[in-house]
């Protein structure tokens, strides 16, 4: 009886919320990165990016990693959050590989022991059931390999953490993120609106839902360009907007905060999975971030 590799996290999702095919996979990625080509922002540090199907959020996503310059060794930190697994803090992983249909991205495993001596108790070891029901990471991991075949891989699932966790998290990640031959992926969809979001805020000032929805994304994207952590806390605990990706952003938001680094965050891409114009419709919003060297 086949028995799968227990040191390398499967591609669960291939087939279902992306196509499991490498070939097949490689173009539509292609067709995405071309669709988004532009302007490239050099000097990228930071990207926040969705993880939806990659038929909904794909095109959203390569908004970000189009600007990303494909190099040879790079150190990718992704950090996502917990959408089935309670994490008090957040959590490392022990295996080797991480496999995608385009071929097997390695993990930092020196790195992610260093962390687990300095996050102390703000972190647990997960495992390779709980790492390949989670979607949130696996969903970049096509386009990581794209980008970067050779890379090391630092997968960081970031669970219900406080303000004073993000803060202490932050602080023993922000070395990580100075180095140049390092970048973080932020892995977050924005609005997760409708009945079976248990989520219906409508303020018809702004017009339809789906325009009320983008004015309430609109206020979190300007806080997220602004670097300014606290306001975004304070917006979350105001809004409650159903954020997914809140606790990774949050880390970030520190993170920039504390490395000095002069650095511009600007939103390349926004959409929602349909506009919603009726009570009983539903959407999910995605967005685009890049966050560079000034």
């Amino acid at each position: 009886m086949f028995q799968p590799n227990q040191k390398i996290r499967e591609a669960s999702h291939a087939g279902s919320w992306y196509i499991g095919d490498g070939k097949q996979l490689d173009a539509q990625l292609n067709e995405f990165l071309q669709k988004a080509k532009g302007d490239t922002i050099p000097n990228i540090k930071a990207i926040i990016g969705p993880h939806a199907g990659f038929s909904y959020s794909g095109p959203t996503a390569a908004f970000a990693y189009q600007h990303l310059v494909q190099k040879e060794r790079m150190r990718v930190f992704l950090l996502g959050p917990c959408h089935h697994t309670y994490i008090k803090g957040i959590g490392l992983s022990e295996l080797e590989m991480y496999e995608t249909p385009l071929g097997n991205i390695e993990l930092d495993q020196p790195t992610i022991k260093q962390l687990s001596a300095e996050l102390k108790k703000n972190f647990v070891f997960t495992n390779k059931d709980i790492e390949e029901q989670e979607h949130s990471l696996e969903m970049h991991l096509p386009f990581i390999y794209k980008l970067f075949p050779k890379c090391k891989l630092i997968p960081i699932m970031v669970g219900a953490t406080t303000e004073e966790q993000d803060a202490q998290v932050a602080s023993v990640l922000v070395k990580y993120f100075v180095d140049p031959n390092t970048v973080f992926v932020i892995s977050s969809d924005f609005c997760h609106w409708g009945k079976r979001f248990q989520y219906t805020p409508y303020n018809k000032e702004h017009g339809e839902i789906h325009q009320s929805i983008a004015q309430l994304d609109g206020q979190a994207i300007k806080i997220i360009e602004s670097h300014n952590h606290k306001e975004f806390y304070k917006y979350l605990d105001e809004t409650e907007n159903t954020i997914c990706g809140r606790h990774p952003i949050c880390v970030l938001l520190n993170i920039i905060n504390l490395s000095k680094l002069q650095l511009k965050t600007q939103l390349t891409k926004y959409n929602q999975s349909s506009q919603v114009t009726k009570p009983n419709d539903s959407s999910v919003s995605y967005a685009a971030f890049v966050t560079s060297l000034i």
